[in-house]
């Protein structure tokens, strides 16, 4: 973007707008390193958690299998319970596969990509600033 640096008419105008700049790009710096290593973290969350579940989902129907076998009883009763805990283990993960699974993860690659760019953006400000305060 072409910003109206000529306008600014005193060194001391392009001095604050640097000042401003700078601690703006501080700012947005530290959030990108911030969301860089949450990405990192959600990379190797994700790819935990769908392993998981796949094993709870194959727990679960070896657990089904189990419990269809059996006659009624104690055998029977607590192969039940121990699907039901399988189920809920299976609901909590599908939960947190939700805030840090793949989908999260590319959230999470899109907002570090946006940080990159206004980065970015803010160095081409900084640029023309330092270039029209040179030409004062």
């Amino acid at each position: 973007m072409a910003y109206s640096t000529d306008r600014i008419t005193t060194s001391a105008d392009c001095d604050l707008l640097l000042a401003l700049a700078s601690k703006t790009k501080a700012d947005l710096s530290y959030k990108q390193l911030s969301e860089e290593r949450q990405r990192t973290t959600y990379d190797q969350t994700s790819v935990e958690i769908d392993a998981d579940l796949l094993a709870v989902i194959a727990e679960i129907t070896a657990s089904q299998t189990v419990i269809d076998t059996l006659a009624d009883g104690p055998s029977k009763q607590d192969s039940i319970k121990k699907k039901t805990k399988l189920e809920y283990q299976k609901f909590l993960l599908n939960g947190r596969k939700e805030n840090y699974g793949s989908v999260a993860l590319l959230q999470k690659e899109m907002d570090v990509a946006m940080l990159g760019v206004e980065v970015a953006e803010i160095d081409v400000f900084i640029a023309a600033l330092t270039a029209r305060k040179a030409s004062i």
